[in-house]
């Protein structure tokens, strides 16, 4: 599998054909992606991939006192 989507898996992905459309779609939806030297959006797979691993918060500490306040 590539690591980009390619331009017709964007088009799906955004419902827009218009590179311009593509990058408002993807900026509103909140979807990572860079712009190439071509003005089109470049979409990682691990982006909107659903079975990608997501890493979870990492735990911080405090003090147990500041539980009460």
């Amino acid at each position: 599998m590539a690591a980009f989507l390619t331009a017709d898996e964007v088009a799906t992905l955004t419902g827009r054909k218009s590179k311009s459309k593509q990058i408002e779609w993807l900026r509103q939806q909140g979807v990572p992606f860079r712009v190439t030297a071509t003005g089109h959006p470049a979409v990682l797979w691990s982006a909107v991939d659903a079975t990608a691993k997501v890493q979870a918060p990492v735990a911080t500490w405090s003090p147990r006192v500041l539980e009460h306040i």
